[in-house]
């Protein structure tokens, strides 16, 4: 599966780099895009910066020539991650000034997965409005919300809910977190 991966200046980057730990560039092809903002977030949040596994493609934000800014070799899946609420209201109505918004709406013109998880609260009626329009073109909502069932003892372990739900969406198995009612192996 050819899976993009784009991070924007959200809080929340462990959820991406969780998430870049879980896709083996063997198993898939693994596409990165940042957006502007979001170095600086990264260099905040992820004092060793964000790590890619050999194999992991990294492209520019105003690289067109990125094979996914064409209908004609979409990802199969995209994931925003973290997903500010900026990106989201801009992948919601169209635009696509960078290839990290192209890619978006290549993704839903094609019908291909666009999952955006939010890392935001309060959400607005603006932000509502978004989601709406988002659903109705096809794409997952998934907000950062994790969960706690699982009784997680480290902040990575709480990541890690919210994670395993983005590959579940993926449909790639994931191994992070018991599923409700199962026992553990």
């Amino acid at each position: 599966m050819k899976i993009l991966v784009a991070i924007t200046g959200a809080s929340g980057a462990r959820y991406a780099q969780r998430l870049l730990d879980q896709l083996d560039p063997r198993e898939h092809e693994v596409h990165v895009v940042l957006s502007h903002y979001a170095p600086a977030v990264l260099a905040q949040e992820l004092p060793g910066g964000l790590r890619l596994r050999d194999g992991v493609q990294a492209h520019g934000l105003r690289s067109m020539n990125a094979p996914f800014a064409s209908g004609s070799n979409p990802p199969d899946a995209m994931v925003v991650i973290p997903c500010t609420m900026g990106t989201l209201g801009r992948i919601a109505h169209g635009l696509s000034d960078d290839v990290l918004l192209r890619a978006a709406d290549v993704t839903l013109k094609e019908r291909k997965k666009l999952i955006l998880v939010p890392r935001e609260t309060p959400i607005n009626l603006v932000h509502l409005k978004n989601f709406e329009l988002l659903l109705l073109a096809g794409a997952t909502i998934l907000p950062a919300n994790p969960t706690f069932y699982t009784n997680p003892q480290t902040i990575d372990q709480v990541v890690d809910t919210v994670v395993a739900r983005v590959l579940d969406h993926l449909g790639v198995p994931q191994r992070l977190v018991e599923r409700w009612g199962e026992e553990a192996e």
